[in-house]
């Protein structure tokens, strides 16, 4: 089943949070998912307020920025490999609020940075997907994953 984009941006951007705040709650009687389950929903609630608010360059960038941090959710236990696998979302996102700069952005400064960003970020991407591969390493993706907070130590 797909999320809305609403899902997917709160999901991210409150993922965090609600397992640090399912791991300070006392109630026993309650499996720690319908925890997670009843603190997220609460979130969701806030943060859908705290969206209708935000105008289209806003939004934009908060579903940027929960596109990013779902691909950087899985941490390799190489160190090697988990700062290539996590960087390439980490610069995919900064690829994406370039382009968001570029839509929405009117500062000729600010659209020059945004267009070397894009041409640099881009051939890092690359590399690091070209050394990824070379070790036989499935490249991260912020598309269509989602956070695997256990390997956050949450």
């Amino acid at each position: 089943m797909k999320r809305s984009l609403l899902g997917m941006i709160l999901g991210a951007i409150l993922g965090l949070s609600a397992c640090q705040q399912a791991s300070n709650v006392g109630d026993k009687t309650q499996s720690t998912f319908e925890k997670v389950a009843k603190i997220q929903d609460e979130q969701e609630a806030r943060s859908a307020a705290q969206l209708a608010g935000m105008n289209e360059a806003q939004k934009a960038y908060a579903a940027a920025n929960a596109k990013m941090h779902t691909g950087m959710g899985t941490i390799p236990a190489d160190a090697d490999e988990a700062f290539m696998s996590g960087m390439i979302p980490h610069h995919e996102g900064a690829v994406d609020m370039a382009n968001i700069a570029l839509k929405h952005g009117k500062d000729p400064e600010v659209r020059a940075l945004a267009q070397a960003v894009i041409a640099a970020q881009g051939k890092e991407i690359s590399q690091m997907k070209a050394w990824l591969k070379k070790r036989g390493v499935k490249p991260a993706t912020s598309e269509g994953e989602t956070v695997d907070h256990s390997a956050m130590g949450h």
